[in-house]
């Protein structure tokens, strides 16, 4: 997670985490923008970039676009296009060699010989796609220096635009000094630090500048629609949403791809010619019923994605660690509820633990049928 620590990504940036999956430095960086801004995750592997797309869902991230794409055709598509570009490179894995046996066999096929051209042309994308005063943060698991100092001089020596910004406020770590081959890049060493083998450094391209362009891309009227599945999706969520719900979820554009409906507070428009696996926020679906009648289905990402102070409070079933319905909500059975609990009679209900969401319930007096997905349950 050192990577997305040094990258900072602050609310109304455009970040792209070019390697992605399985997503836990996007979501990290999801984290750090609040929602506020746009964050593309790329994967070049669609069968890596599912589980990418289950972690940024699981977290609740807004904002957020997931690609599977060749840098390259993204560098095409959006040139000059990012404040902030986090590259966790495909590399030789030597860091990982003492702990994960497999690696030591992918070493034999993707060593140093095949990584190194890998890494130049990815970071070559990456300068194209990167505004100027950004930030580009290259990380590796690998002891490699070719792979890791040695990569980015030549960078630099190709673009002598680009300056390392050292990080000597981040403790823990080893900082390579005047006197090593990048001064101001970092080092995980097995030996002196909690870890395995990293490697990683921020590069500034020119002058550093606070870019937060997002704002000349974002949606932040209220949702005005005709579409008739649209309005039915943004009817159960008015059941949950409080004042502030309303004002932070109910804006920007609500589009449908096929039976589900996503929440978009920037132009898709932007992302046309890119092989898009998910775009914005993911509402729900529409589900036909056998009477012919079409119902909507919120999706479980909708309530991760909601804070506590965005829910109605007869709306919420705030569930402590000790009450035995917690652990009966994440194994997908119904749950009773009391008087105590303050919840309106019937209608859409949002369970949690403390002041956390956790996913949907339909309530019907005394009684809260589980909507949690079934996918996600405790067996």
């Amino acid at each position: 997670m050192l990577p997305a620590q040094v990258m900072a990504a602050k609310p109304g940036e455009i970040v792209l985490d070019l390697c992605a999956a399985p997503g836990g430095k996007a979501c990290r960086l999801g984290e750090d923008m609040k929602g506020e801004g746009i964050l593309v995750a790329n994967e070049i592997s669609f069968d890596r970039s599912k589980a990418l797309l289950r972690n940024i869902e699981r977290s609740g991230i807004k904002g957020c676009v997931i690609l599977n794409e060749t840098p390259e055709n993204i560098a095409s598509r959006l040139p000059l296009f990012f404040d902030k570009i986090l590259i966790d490179a495909p590399c030789s894995g030597e860091g990982m060699f003492r702990r994960d046996p497999g690696a030591v066999k992918s070493y034999m096929n993707y060593g140093p010989k095949v990584c190194v051209p890998l890494q130049e042309s990815i970071l070559e994308a990456a300068h194209k796609c990167l505004k100027e005063g950004g930030s580009i943060v290259y990380s590796t698991c690998t002891f490699c220096v070719d792979e890791d100092e040695n990569q980015i001089k030549r960078f630099i020596e190709r673009h002598p635009e680009y300056h390392v910004k050292a990080h000597p406020e981040i403790e823990g770590i080893t900082h390579n000094g005047d006197d090593s081959i990048l001064p101001g890049s970092m080092r995980i060493w097995p030996h002196l630090s909690e870890g395995d083998g990293h490697f990683c450094v921020h590069i500034v391209k020119g002058e550093e500048k606070d870019l937060k362009s997002a704002s000349d891309y974002l949606i932040t009227s209220e949702v005005k629609t005709k579409d008739k599945n649209v309005e039915a999706a943004m009817a159960v969520l008015d059941e949950v949403l409080s004042d502030k719900g309303r004002e932070d979820i109910l804006k920007g554009e609500f589009i449908c791809h096929g039976t589900g409906i996503f929440q978009m507070t920037f132009d898709e428009k932007l992302f046309k010619g890119l092989k898009v696996v998910k775009t914005g926020l993911y509402v729900g679906d529409i589900k036909p019923l056998k009477s012919g009648k079409k119902v909507f289905e919120p999706s479980n990402s909708i309530a991760l994605a909601l804070t506590r102070e965005e829910i109605r409070d007869d709306s919420y079933l705030g569930l402590s660690r000790d009450d035995d319905r917690l652990l009966k909500y994440l194994r997908g059975e119904t749950i009773s509820v009391t008087p105590e609990d303050g919840l309106k009679a019937s209608g859409t209900i949002i369970a949690g633990i403390g002041n956390y969401p956790l996913g949907f319930a339909k309530i019907n007096g005394q009684t809260a049928k589980n909507m949690y997905p079934k996918a996600w349950r405790l067996i």
